[in-house]
């Protein structure tokens, strides 16, 4: 499983998604994550609009190998059910 998050700094639910991940890397074999700062990126919203299908509003915008599944709470509920691993 490959994770993708979309965050900036200063951003609370993207540390948490981060810090999800991170643990996630430790724990759980076949889990990798990369984490892209739009800001330093040069990303807008518009553009993950594009990505996700959908206007976006919030960020993390995160995808699980290559599909979007939402914020950090939608994440934080599919590892959980998937994994049982709370952030």
């Amino acid at each position: 499983m490959f994770v993708v998050i979309f965050g900036r700094s200063g951003c609370p639910y993207c540390v948490r998604a981060k810090n999800l991940a991170e643990k996630l890397k430790e724990t759980v074999t076949d889990f990798d994550y990369r984490y892209v700062d739009i800001v330093a990126e040069g990303i807008t919203k518009a553009d993950l609009s594009k990505s996700v299908g959908k206007p976006v509003e919030t960020v993390p915008q995160i995808f699980i190998d290559e599909k979007p599944i939402g914020g950090c709470t939608d994440f934080e509920a599919l590892m959980k059910a998937q994994f049982n691993v709370i952030a």
